[in-house]
């Protein structure tokens, strides 16, 4: 039996203006609000404070869903000195959807990863908040089952199996 449990969870993006002929500004994911409402909209984000040079937004709300599947991955991560909530971002791609936009958020390194691979998406770890890390830490006690290490026999060469198809013997 696969068991999950999720939160939603808002994301906060940080847009700061860089020095750049080709640039104005860069975004990254720099905070979660565990708990937060849902947006009603993720085109319409909600400025939350402003300094020199920087804003930051509610960008937008997602579930950080835990699987159990994953429980070696979320273990993984909180063994760490601190353990992160992983954010993947992609570019808006509709004229009236912002630059970015939130896709996914995860609590596994392993999962966060996989979304390395695309150089169009933005993956960034932000610190997971000490009330989520008691939540993860209790996910896994629950549902984390060892799983038996099972190490590979090799098998016997066999020249007359091996070898290149169709050849009659060593090479003149």
């Amino acid at each position: 039996m696969n068991a999950e449990d999720s939160i939603p969870v808002g994301i906060v993006v940080e847009r700061r203006e860089i020095d750049n002929p080709w640039q104005d500004y860069i975004f990254a994911p720099v905070a979660i609000i565990p708990g937060a409402p849902p947006m009603e909209t993720m085109d319409e984000w909600k400025e939350l404070q402003h300094g020199d040079g920087w804003v930051h937004y509610h960008a937008g709300t997602l579930d950080l869903k835990l699987l159990s599947a994953e429980t070696d991955g979320y273990r993984t991560n909180l063994s760490n000195p601190q353990p992160y909530v992983y954010i993947v971002m992609t570019p808006g791609e509709e004229a009236d959807e912002p630059e970015i936009v939130p896709f996914i958020v995860t609590a596994s390194p392993h999962e966060a990863e996989g979304y390395t691979e695309d150089s169009e998406q933005i993956v960034e770890g932000v610190p997971m908040p000490p009330e989520m890390v008691a939540w993860v830490r209790e996910f896994i006690v629950k549902n984390h089952v060892e799983e038996p290490f099972k190490k590979r026999k090799r098998k016997a060469y066999d020249p007359k199996k091996d070898g290149f198809r169709g050849a009659k013997g060593p090479l003149q």
